[in-house]
């Protein structure tokens, strides 16, 4: 985009962490035209947000970077205790399950966010798309047709502008959106990304060092020669330059200063849970941290956030392209927000030791029973629920058939009608039998939860039509 131009698109998407490349990523693939715009002149750097959910690894997989998120991280290894130079101990902080047909993957994945955030970039430009960086927006404002957005690089008229620009959004500020919270922990926390001398510190472990100073750990970051260094301060003000990183090492470890080769990045924060008493006015949109901020325990805020973006994706897609009531946007935040202040409380509760890290940190059993798109039940299984993956009668899997933007209309153990047409919007499936869901049909979203179900059609047409969606049964 040439300075002082203006530019039409359907989407404007502000800010180019996780779920706003999340969010493009979805867009482009619906055919959706879209814009994302970043002020820093290039991706995040650190490894921050470093946790993926088994539920955000089924998001990957079906937007397309399962397989690359998979090659370039790791399982979370297991927490070695330090104390006066000796080893206490190994115990494991997450909840490991094995794979199951319903449930393919059964730990969180430890991939750094800059890599991350690569990965979906790379992903974006294979569909079409890209991110215009050092472009800061000034300003904006929305009438009944769009919203124009002043940037440092020119204006930007859009039919919806999604905020994706982190904790102190630029776009909320200019919302008036109030963000109400609290302070997890009023102790400030250093966070960064170190290298180690070989031989000084093995990677097989997630090491603890105990101390009267406050709790530091060194995380080996899967498909990188670093590690996460996360250092708790009891007083004082944490030195995140290179020399008092490896003087914090040095103090609070075995190892010694020397034996940090390299600082490659490093910030501070105080762990805050706040929550945004909405999720946009009109036209804009918030998601990911610009809508809700997390204490990074228990793995909570990337996670939710690229869901945010699952969520919003599909139905920007069915206003926009196929004619769905924009009331479909409302459900946006009617459905986040109740599972956004659930995760902040999770997240709060792990922080502060109240609770361990368990299922619910694996986000699988999220849904949307009481939300205004849940209607019926069928099965084993009620509207709103996540819809679960299983074997086709030809051996293939459930989940390869959702994949995609369109809704699936699933067919298990009956013989009632599916739609005789199947277009962009829509594919049918017909299983003879799943245990996960029992007997019964099944409108799957296509951010897999199950939208409607029922024994037989009746109240799926009206359903679909508040989903932009046309079923032809003829």
């Amino acid at each position: 985009m040439e300075l002082n131009s203006v530019k039409e698109t359907g989407v404007l998407v502000v800010g180019a962490g996780p779920s706003g490349l999340a969010l493009a990523c979805d867009l482009a693939r619906r055919g959706v035209r879209s814009l994302v715009v970043e002020r820093a002149p290039s991706l995040f750097p650190g490894s921050r947000g470093k946790g993926v959910q088994p539920r955000t690894r089924e998001v990957f997989d079906d937007l397309g970077v399962g397989e690359a998120v998979r090659a370039h991280g790791g399982a979370a290894p297991v927490g070695m205790t330090w104390k006066g130079g000796e080893r206490q101990g190994a115990y494991d902080m997450f909840r490991r399950a094995a794979p199951t047909e319903a449930e393919p993957y059964g730990e969180p994945w430890m991939v750094p966010q800059w890599r991350t955030q690569e990965i979906l970039l790379a992903r974006l430009r294979e569909l079409g798309g890209d991110v215009l960086f050092s472009a800061a927006l000034t300003g904006l404002s929305q009438d009944e047709g769009g919203v124009t957005a002043r940037l440092t690089t020119g204006e930007v008229r859009a039919s919806y502008l999604v905020a994706a620009d982190g904790g102190r959004s630029t776009v909320r500020r200019a919302l008036g959106i109030a963000m109400e919270g609290e302070t997890v922990d009023p102790s400030p926390t250093l966070v960064a990304d170190v290298r180690i001398a070989e031989g000084a510190l093995d990677r097989l472990n997630w090491h603890i060092f105990l101390g009267d100073a406050g709790l530091l750990t060194l995380c080996p970051l899967p498909g990188t020669p670093d590690f996460q260094l996360v250092a708790q301060f009891r007083e004082g003000v944490p030195d995140t330059s290179s020399e008092g990183v490896r003087a914090l090492v040095a103090a609070r470890t075995h190892l010694g200063a020397d034996d940090v080769t390299e600082v490659r990045w490093s910030s501070d924060f105080r762990p805050r849970a706040a929550l945004a008493d909405r999720f946009g006015v009109g036209r804009v949109l918030l998601t990911g941290d610009a809508a809700h901020v997390h204490s990074p325990a228990g793995g909570q805020g990337l996670n939710t956030s690229v869901q945010d973006a699952y969520n919003l994706g599909w139905k920007l897609g069915q206003v926009l392209l196929h004619g769905a009531p924009e009331a479909l946007l409302d459900t946006y935040e009617q459905e986040r927000r109740p599972v956004a202040a659930e995760m902040l409380g999770l997240s709060t509760r792990i922080h502060r030791g109240e609770q361990e890290r368990g299922a619910a940190a694996q986000q699988l059993g999220l849904g949307y029973r009481e939300g205004p798109l849940a209607s019926g039940r069928a099965g084993r299984l009620e509207a709103g629920d996540r819809a679960p993956d299983g074997r086709t009668d030809e051996g293939g899997r459930l989940f390869d058939v959702f994949r995609g933007p369109h809704f699936t209309l699933l067919a298990v153990g009956t013989d009632a009608p599916l739609p005789a047409r199947e277009d962009e919007t829509l594919r049918t499936c017909r299983v003879e039998g799943n245990e996960a869901y029992g007997t019964g049909l099944f409108l799957v979203r296509p951010d897999g939860y199950v939208g409607w179900a029922g024994e037989d059609t009746s109240g799926l047409a009206a359903y679909a039509g508040r989903v932009g969606l046309d079923l032809d049964f003829a």
